[in-house]
């Protein structure tokens, strides 16, 4: 994390929740920064996300509003499944399910962080617990002989899920959960998965990255005012995902 400069958009956290400045203001170094401060309430983050805005930041940071350029997105009919992780489904070693476990799956994403600690802290895991009740997030678990041993959690709106974090406790538990939500991106019409920040992990796995100007577009498009959903799936065998 970098602290912030002296010239960054402050948000009152008074202030309406979409009190957030044009996007195009983000700062290119560090890339994305676009504002500091505000709340994390619910209303205030699905405003944010609605823009293409997240929160990132560390323990004794205020809270950072982040909007990078180019933005690392991913196209459900994209998702690319490898040789290694179709022989693992096919061997329906995993079970995959939908809002199971969401607590367990956001407290294992934290726990990922180094010595320098994590991004998800308390008040975020608190935050997003929020928008999980009132049925904005959304967590994707895979299981092995009854344990938790990977998954991921994010946000949706409209057709838009808003990927934040996934782990992983075995070989291809991560990757199995993120082929459960392509799949299950496409049969509800769900257009886009947001990766936020590119890795070759995720590239491997069919992401790429478009101009921000265009994500916001997409989103322009395929998101309208939140609405609460139900994804709770029971689990599933892992060869479902290769129909």
């Amino acid at each position: 994390m970098t602290r912030p400069g002296p010239n960054i958009h402050w948000i009152d956290p008074s202030a309406p929740v979409a009190d957030f400045p044009d996007p195009q203001q983000a700062l290119t170094e560090p890339n994305g920064l676009l504002a500091i401060g505000g709340d994390l309430s619910p209303d205030r983050l699905l405003a944010a996300y609605r823009r293409g805005i997240f929160p990132w930041f560390s323990d004794g940071q205020p809270i950072l509003w982040w909007t990078p350029d180019p933005r690392a997105v991913l196209f459900p009919d994209e998702f690319h499944m490898s040789r290694s992780l179709r022989r693992t489904l096919r061997k329906n070693r995993f079970t995959i399910s939908v809002d199971q476990a969401f607590d367990a799956v956001i407290t294992a994403c934290a726990d990922r962080g180094d010595a320098t600690g994590t991004w998800i802290t308390a008040d975020m895991i608190a935050a997003y617990q929020r928008l999980h009740a009132a049925g904005h997030a959304h967590s994707i678990e895979t299981w092995r002989d009854g344990q938790l041993v990977g998954g991921l959690y994010g946000i949706g709106i409209g057709r838009v899920f808003f990927g934040e974090s996934m782990f992983a406790h075995d070989t291809d538990a991560s990757k199995a959960a993120l082929a459960a939500l392509a799949s299950w991106c496409r049969e509800s019409a769900i257009e886009l998965i947001d990766c936020q920040v590119a890795s070759e992990h995720l590239a491997r796995l069919g992401s790429r990255e478009i101009p921000r100007s265009e994500f916001n577009q997409y989103l322009a498009r395929w998101t309208g005012p939140p609405n609460p959903m139900r994804w709770q799936r029971d689990p599933v065998a892992t060869d479902r995902l290769l129909d």
